[in-house]
């Protein structure tokens, strides 16, 4: 696991830990030396820590001025056992809702497992977002079954054209451009 690098291709435009409104800000990053893992497995030392035992991410683009942050998780979601969702509401997204994001774009093809619990960090987080929005993007289909499962995806926007697209080659201007139109062809069909 340690070989899977946060996406790069940004970096030139963005990063977290140089921005002084990143809840992230100031982070600095070991190249050689892993130190946080997950089942036992070390993960790249590039993956930040927002207080999981279990789930990590990078943030790997935020834009102020529209609102939106694009966010690239990695390992087991687990909120039965560790409560991750509050982790990521009250380290992160609260962070970035205090800076005027209410567009969270998360990108799952890295989380290799899901269990739910309570829905009300969910529903706090939903609440707060004020004409915004939080999407899930290339999650795996089991990952997919379980949010379904726990009935969270009246908070969180999943499937459909969100679970198949090649966001690598886009700008993240494009990125958001093309998931906020599959959002709001959802909210007006």
């Amino acid at each position: 696991m340690h070989n899977i690098e946060p996406f790069y291709s940004w970096r030139h435009l963005y990063i977290a830990s140089e921005d002084q409104r990143s809840p992230l800000f100031g982070r600095e990053y070991s190249e050689t030396e892993c130190v946080n893992s997950v089942y036992n497995y070390f993960i790249h030392p590039e993956w930040d820590d927002f207080g999981s035992a279990t789930l990590y991410l990078k943030i790997l683009y935020t834009d102020y001025k529209i609102g939106y942050s694009i966010i690239e998780l990695l390992g087991e979601w687990n909120d039965c056992l560790y409560n991750d969702i509050m982790y990521l509401k009250r380290n992160i997204a609260e962070s970035l809702l205090n800076e005027g994001v209410n567009k969270f774009i998360l990108i799952g093809e890295n989380i290799l497992n899901f269990h739910a619990d309570d829905d009300s960090y969910y529903q706090e987080w939903f609440d707060e977002l004020d004409e915004g929005w939080i999407a899930c993007v290339n999650f795996r289909n089991h990952v997919l079954a379980e949010i379904q499962h726990g009935r969270l995806d009246y908070y969180l926007a999943t499937g459909g054209k969100l679970d198949d697209i090649n966001w690598r080659t886009l700008t993240p201007d494009r990125f958001y451009l093309l998931v906020n139109t599959l959002i709001t062809k959802r909210l007006n069909a």
